[in-house]
């Protein structure tokens, strides 16, 4: 592969090549209001020495959560990640981005997507899961493509959304829908904080599938078996969404409640916060619905000696082999980090996951305590696991950028989504947190209170 530029020879004939005069044509389609008009303003060029202390300089502008105090959440957690999932996962068997067609020269890589499939299947309460997707709101919004193909007599029914999905996951949803012709219908919530299931029964004729998250965006853990009960007449797709995936080591599967199809983030599971990024997706189903889903999935076989064995398999739903006809454009998906989760699990096992999935719940219970006794109470009545929102009294923006000031990350701010939430700060708790980190942020709030 060649690194160096085109010359402008190279540049002449790719611009003869697809009938075009000169680079200004090309970029006629782009609005004027959207170009820049003018040469970039770069520097000379720097050594490497200097390159490498100034990108330094501009990284200390970063908040590194092991010196800050987070309790963040929202979608993004922050577990501890055991030292063995990066030694693992650097690797050189694994530390690819390569699809591995050639079973013969993959059985390493396979056999870990397989073992992860296993496990989410297991998590779920599913019955077969796919080898990964990017993250949490593209398996959500994967999921509503995939009830479209298993209802392909429903053409235009609406998509039925809980108000409490997260608000990026709903994004997506739409941004995939944008052009389908389908309607997103909203459920609202019961002042409890979870899906109001009477407004849920009046939406259901017609509708294509429900998507709701548990537990929710609130931190609120809804109600499946009375979900599903509320919907058992209908012939709707039943989507379950999960954003903290260490709440399925604690809390009843979807799968065990008749959800159709679980997707969401597995980012809690040996990926840390990074910016925002890479995160997880996993996608699970019923087997009769295998073919109409999307991305890899790995199959164990036995070679013509008797050996276990693992392969791509149902790839004649795949891109690569249908084209445009295919259940969806995922391709190498996020192997990678698919492989750090099952690393964190298979280290963790069952019972070290329920322990932390306890740890968990309790350190969330014992912080709800305390902001309820220095006058800030849960806004929400329903369950949780380990996030909750809590009512300020005050506008929840300026309180959470004055206590980061202080280092600490107090929460998200919920005006941001639902402006007649701006008082609202939604609260996460992880084992990353001490009681006295909890003291810490109790005395904090209640100083900037007052």
């Amino acid at each position: 592969m060649l690194f160096h530029p085109q010359s402008e020879a190279d540049i002449r004939a790719m611009l003869e090549a697809i009938g075009v005069k000169d680079i200004e044509e090309l970029w006629a389609q782009v609005p004027a209001r959207l170009r820049l008009g003018r040469d970039l303003e770069l520097g000379p060029p720097l050594s490497e020495a200097v390159v490498e202390r100034e990108m330094l300089a501009q990284a200390e502008a970063n908040r590194d959560l092991k010196h800050t105090l987070c309790f963040l959440g929202a979608g993004t957690y922050f577990h501890h990640v055991p030292n063995l999932v990066p030694a693992l996962l650097s690797r050189g068997e694994f530390l690819t981005a390569y699809t591995p067609y050639q079973a013969e020269v993959s059985q390493g890589t396979l056999q870990a997507m397989f073992e992860f499939q296993t496990l989410i299947v297991e998590l779920t309460g599913m019955e077969v899961a796919n080898a990964s997707m990017y993250d949490g709101a593209e398996a959500t919004a994967e999921a509503v493509l995939m009830a479209g193909r298993m209802r392909p007599k429903n053409t235009n029914g609406p998509v039925l959304v809980s108000q409490a999905l997260n608000p990026a996951y709903r994004a997506t949803v739409e941004t995939y829908l944008r052009h389908s012709g389908r309607e997103i219908k909203t459920i609202p919530l019961n002042p409890d904080g979870a899906t109001d299931l009477d407004r849920l029964r009046a939406e259901l004729p017609g509708a294509l599938c429900l998507v709701a998250q548990s537990p929710n965006f609130f931190g609120c853990i809804e109600d499946w078996p009375a979900i599903m009960a509320a919907v058992k007449d209908s012939d709707l797709v039943r989507i379950a969404v999960v954003t903290e995936a260490l709440s399925l080591a604690l809390l009843k599967p979807p799968g065990h409640c008749s959800a159709d199809i679980v997707g969401g983030s597995g980012q809690s599971f040996g990926i840390p916060p990074a910016l925002g990024g890479p995160h997880l997706g996993f996608l699970a189903g019923r087997d009769a619905d295998v073919r109409r889903m999307p991305g890899r999935l790995v199959g164990q076989t036995a070679d013509q000696e008797g050996r276990r064995g693992f392969v791509l398999t149902l790839s004649t739903r795949e891109q690569h082999i249908r084209r445009e006809k295919a259940t969806s454009n995922i391709c190498t998906n996020h192997g990678l980090m698919a492989l750090a989760a099952t690393i964190y699990l298979a280290r963790q096992g069952g019972h070290g996951l329920l322990r932390l999935a306890k740890q968990n719940h309790e350190l969330a219970e014992r912080l709800k305590q305390k902001l309820a006794a220095a006058g800030f109470k849960p806004r929400f009545s329903a369950p949780g696991f380990n996030e909750f929102t809590i009512e300020l009294g005050a506008d929840a923006q300026t309180v959470a950028e004055r206590l980061a000031g202080k280092g600490i990350l107090a929460g998200l701010p919920l005006g941001r989504f639902f402006p007649e939430l701006s008082t609202c700060l939604l609260i996460a708790v992880t084992e990353m947190l001490s009681e006295t980190d909890l003291d810490q942020l109790v005395a904090a709030l209640a100083e900037v209170k007052q």
